[in-house]
């Protein structure tokens, strides 16, 4: 597949999902982006960079911790950009600013005290190419940070969703996040650009779903419903009621655990 066409089935997975990419259920974003910004060491006069923004979770985290700085949330897909600037308005936010840009032609511009991206960074595939580029952004110091899943992400659950494809004859998806998806190839892909002071936490944001609907809404309000795309009305409610029949199994009296691993790399900028 070329870049550019696997930069549009990108774009266009995002922008369906959109409305549905604030769900409770995959409030692991969210409290990622907490846990992002808590650990950038900010002072609070910064000016950051959110790089793939989408409805702006990393950047309203930051944002919060800046009250004499500010956030630019940058992505491509409108309809996660309509989704941030919405919160903005209605939180009246005033600072941070979305803009739409593709992360890939990312223009330096005046150099950033910070730049993150939040679960963004393994959809292209010159990685390395663009933690240089984001990199490029940032003042000599400056700190650069990214968060990816680890290799273990949603444990059994996506195993069983995988059983399911098989069954319904759906080729399972390249898993572009296995890429950096130990601690060892987190480290290893911030050296390979040269950034240093370079560490990296695995924690886990994982908690308990109310039982398997909250799993679906994983599956349909994030990557994997474009998976899903082939199949017509009819098919897609027989994969839905199979899949949730075998994930029921694995509900407990505390309901259904959804296991998120998150690795957050962080590097320092090197220079004068």
């Amino acid at each position: 597949m070329s870049g550019q066409r696997k930069k549009n089935i990108v774009r266009e997975t995002f922008d369906i999902v959109s409305s549905g990419y604030d769900n409770p259920a995959l409030r692991f974003f969210s409290n990622s982006a907490g846990f992002l910004a808590e650990n950038l060491g900010l002072r609070g006069d910064e000016h950051v960079l959110d790089v793939a923004c989408g409805t702006g979770n990393a950047t309203f985290a930051i944002a919060r911790l800046l009250p004499r700085g500010h956030v630019t949330g940058v992505d491509f897909a409108t309809g996660m950009l309509e989704q941030a600037r919405d919160k903005a308005a209605s939180g009246k936010i005033s600072n941070v600013e979305f803009v739409e840009g593709d992360m890939q032609t990312l223009d330096g511009g005046k150099p950033y005290d910070a730049a993150v991206c939040s679960f963004g960074i393994f959809f292209v595939e010159e990685m390395d190419g663009l933690l240089a580029r984001i990199a490029a952004t940032v003042k000599p110091g400056g700190t650069v940070a990214i968060t990816g899943f680890h290799e273990s992400l949603f444990g059994q659950l996506v195993g069983l969703f995988f059983d399911q494809l098989d069954a319904f004859g759906i080729q399972r998806p390249q898993l572009d996040w296995m890429r950096i998806a130990t601690v060892e190839k987190s480290r290893s892909f911030f050296e390979r650009v040269g950034l240093g002071d370079i560490r990296v936490i695995q924690q886990n944001m994982g908690y308990y779903l109310d039982d398997e609907e909250g799993w679906w809404d994983v599956i349909w309000n994030a990557g994997f419903r474009r998976v899903l795309g082939s199949l017509n009305p009819g098919q897609l409610t027989k994969f839905r009621q199979a899949h949730l029949e075998d994930v029921k199994a694995l509900r407990t009296q505390d309901g259904l655990w959804l296991d998120v691993e998150v690795l957050f790399t962080f590097g320092r900028k090197v220079g004068e």
